[in-house]
Parts: C-alpha cells; structure tokens; sequence
C-alpha cells in the first residue's frame, strides 16, 4: 500500500459482508469475505475514510489521563491518581497508582472494584425482586457489558467500572432479567420496565459509553 492509503489489517472469514472497526491504538481492522479482492477491500476502507478519522479523534481523546493528579471516575465516584507503592488501591478519594506499568496496576483495581460493585448490585436486585442468580463473573470481555448464560450466570465486564451508577444499575438489571428470559422480546423489556422505568434513556447514554471498551 502506498503513504496515501489507510493500513489496516485484514481479518478473512466464510462471512458474506465487511466490517470494520478501530481499536484502542488506533489500527484499522477489516473482516471480509474469504473471496473479496484487495481492491474491493481497499475500496470499503476507503470509503469508511472519514469514519476512522473521527473514531480515532474520538478514542485519543476519550483515553484516560493516567498521570498524577489526574481525576479518573469509577462507577460515578472521582478519584485523584497519585504515586503508590505496591498494588493498586483506592483510599479515601484516592487511586494509587506504581510509578511503572499503570495500565496494568489499573486493571487489576478495576476487576477488584467491578467485582465488589457488580456483585452488591445484583445482591440489592435479587434481595427485591427474587430473581435467581447463579453465580457473578467479572471478564475482561469488550463486545459487551454484560451476559447471562442458561444456568443463570451473570458475567461482567471489568470495564463497567468507569460507567455511571445508573448505566452499571441498567446492566445489572437487563442481565438479572435474563435470568428469567434470555431473549430480547417485548416481554423482556416490559420486565425490565418495571424495575427501572427510565432504562430506554439509560440504555442509550451506553452508546456513547461504549468508547471505554477500548481503553484497556
């Protein structure tokens, strides 16, 4: 490819369509058909140009700032990041962080805070409406925030950790609703009504949310 043309990376599979998408690097990743040419790939990334443009304005934008000082909010609460010693941890309004690897420190706090969070969560929803929970995972999982298996496991992703508490309260509803009817029929949402009325207006905050997915 020449300077002029976006590189990217190409996914073949026995699919019949394209996608496209942008991770939290920056890199373009196409997935094709396993018969599309180059040049009609080519054609599709160009023709998505200016979409990768404002994606990844968007997630270098959105990427959280990671040095002293900085504020970073988990589930609703600010917390100042400072300098520590050891492990990651959280202490009265503050997220201490080593010096080196603080991707990683973070992570590590975050699986523990959506662990605790999630799981009070789901404990408050059952205690008040019966439902029958499993079991509580937390993943690492980025397609999606949360889900629900036939046994009535609930699993997480640790990056509910930097939604609102009402965006992580509507996941934990939507999943525990699941436990009762694992598809998305008027029924299910009816269900989900009931228990929080304005999840429509929630539901939609979670798509411009959804830029978190790739910041770690």
């Amino acid at each position: 490819m020449n300077e002029e043309k976006i590189a990217y990376t190409l996914i073949r599979s026995a699919r019949k369509t394209f996608s496209l998408s942008v991770n939290g690097e920056g890199e373009v990743v196409v997935r094709a058909p396993r018969g599309a040419g180059k040049d009609a790939v080519d054609a599709f990334v160009l023709q998505h140009e200016r979409w990768i443009a404002k994606r990844r304005a968007l997630l270098a934008q959105a990427k959280p700032d990671l040095s002293d000082g900085a504020l970073i909010k988990l589930y609703g609460v600010p917390y100042i990041i400072a300098r520590g010693h050891g492990r990651a941890r959280l202490s009265g309004g503050m997220l201490f962080l080593p010096a080196e690897e603080r991707e990683a420190a973070l992570t590590a706090i975050l699986k523990k805070r959506a662990r605790a969070y999630m799981t009070a969560l789901v404990r408050e929803y059952v205690a008040a409406y019966g439902f029958r929970c499993a079991a509580v995972r937390i993943t690492s999982a980025r397609g999606r925030w949360g889900s629900c298996n036939e046994k009535g496991a609930i699993s997480f992703s640790f990056r509910t950790a930097f939604l609102s508490e009402a965006q992580a309260r509507y996941i934990a509803v939507h999943e525990l609703c699941h436990t009762r009817q694992l598809d998305h029929s008027p029924a299910f949402w009816q269900a989900v009504g009931k228990i929080m009325p304005d999840y429509a207006a929630v539901r939609a905050s979670l798509r411009a949310a959804s830029v978190v997915m790739y910041w770690l």
